[in-house]
């Protein structure tokens, strides 16, 4: 069932754990899926001696696609109209991840009721990963 207009209002919060540890494993098989295989998320070697990262690291893409999800199971599928971030810390194995919409605007046009909403998406030490923005289409 889709998101009503009416059971919104400016400054109401969604929260939603997405990810309590990360694997090792996700990030590989979404590098199969997208394509992307650099090597700062595939490679153990080349990530820390070449790079100097701790580690290999999610592709910002797959925290993009994750964080996503939630919004498309609140809003509803189809829903949204505008969807974009900013990746502001990189996620590594073992992180949890928790993301927050919150309702900045419910305006009506063309026919159509649509809610504007800021996103966060956090670490498990509260570190913002991701900021963002999203519409969506509401009854």
């Amino acid at each position: 069932m889709a998101l009503s207009a009416s059971s919104l209002k400016r400054g109401l919060s969604h929260t939603v754990d997405l990810i309590h540890d990360l694997k090792r494993t996700q990030i590989v098989q979404y590098a199969g899926a997208s394509g992307d295989f650099n090597p700062f998320h595939t490679d153990e070697i080349y990530a820390t001696q070449v790079s100097g990262y701790k580690t290999v690291f999610a592709h910002g893409m797959l925290v993009m696609g994750i964080t996503g999800k939630m919004l498309t199971d609140y809003v509803g599928d189809g829903r949204l109209t505008k969807y974009g971030v900013r990746f502001t810390r990189q996620v590594w194995p073992g992180d949890g991840l928790k993301a927050t919409a919150t309702v900045t605007r419910l305006f009506d046009t063309n026919e159509r009721k649509l809610a504007d909403f800021d996103i966060v998406t956090t670490n498990q030490k509260g570190e913002i990963v991701l900021t963002g923005y999203a519409q969506a289409e509401v009854d």
